[in-house]
C-alpha cells in the first residue's frame, strides 16, 4: 500500500494494530478522522486516553467501572447471596442484556489455558474464595464458555469451592458445546441462566 505521508502511515499502522482491522480499513478510518474538526478529534482522543488512564476494576467483582465499585455491586436491589462467575467483562454484558440475572458477578479475568500460559494463579480465584469467606453467599453459578478450557476451569473451581456450604450450579447445556457466552443470543443465554443445573449433575453428564 503506497501511502504518501509518514504521519498518515503511522496512523494507519496504529489503527491496523487493533484486532479485526486490516490496512485498508485502517486507511479508510484514518482518512475519515482527517475530515473531522479539531474539536471532534480532541474529544475522540480524550475518550481513548481516559479508557486507559481512568477506567478501573471494581474492588468487589473485578468488572470494569468508572469508580471503585461498579454500578452492579452498588445496586442495593441485586441478590447479594448469588454470584455468577464469568470469564471477562464481555460475558457480564452478555448476561446483563438478557435481563434474567439479578445477582452479582465475579470476573475471573480469563480461563485456565496451558497453551496460552494461563494457570489458576493468573485468575481471580483467590479473590473469589475470599468473597465466600467474608460474604453471605448461598449460590455460585459457573457461567463459563462451554469449551475445553472453560470446562477445565469449572472443574478446578468446583474442587476449590467444595469446602464451602453453597449451591454450585452451571448454566444449562442449551448453550452448545464450544460456545463462548458473548456470541450466544440473548434468549438462549437467558434460558440457560434460568434453568441452571447443579454443577455435579452437569459434569456427570459430560462423562
Amino acid at each position: 500500500m503506497n501511502i504518501p505521508s509518514k504521519i498518515l502511515e503511522n496512523a494507519v499502522e496504529q489503527i491496523a494494530s487493533l484486532p479485526g482491522i486490516g490496512k485498508k480499513t485502517a486507511l479508510r478510518l484514518s482518512l475519515s478522522l482527517l475530515k473531522r474538526s479539531q474539536n471532534e478529534i480532541n474529544v475522540f482522543s480524550k475518550a481513548i486516553i481516559e479508557l486507559k488512564s481512568e477506567l478501573k476494576l471494581c474492588k468487589h467483582c473485578y468488572n470494569l467501572s468508572d469508580k471503585e465499585e461498579c454500578a452492579i455491586c452498588a445496586n442495593p436491589s441485586r441478590n447479594r447471596q448469588l454470584i455468577c462467575v464469568v470469564e471477562d467483562i464481555r460475558d457480564v454484558m452478555a448476561i446483563e442484556s438478557t435481563g434474567q440475572f439479578k445477582g452479582l458477578y465475579h470476573v475471573m479475568g480469563g480461563i485456565i489455558s496451558p497453551m496460552d500460559g494461563i494457570g489458576p494463579n493468573d485468575l481471580k480465584i483467590k479473590e473469589l474464595i475470599e468473597r465466600l469467606k467474608n460474604e453471605n453467599i448461598r449460590e455460585i453459578i459457573l457461567a463459563l464458555s462451554t469449551t475445553m478450557e472453560g470446562d477445565t476451569t469449572a472443574f478446578y473451581l468446583s474442587k476449590k469451592l467444595a469446602q464451602f456450604d453453597i449451591d454450585l450450579t452451571t448454566i444449562a447445556r442449551g448453550v452448545s458445546i464450544g460456545d463462548e457466552l458473548e456470541y450466544i443470543d440473548e434468549v438462549t443465554l437467558g434460558r440457560s441462566i434460568l434453568h441452571r443445573l447443579p454443577y455435579k449433575n452437569s459434569f456427570s453428564n459430560m462423562q
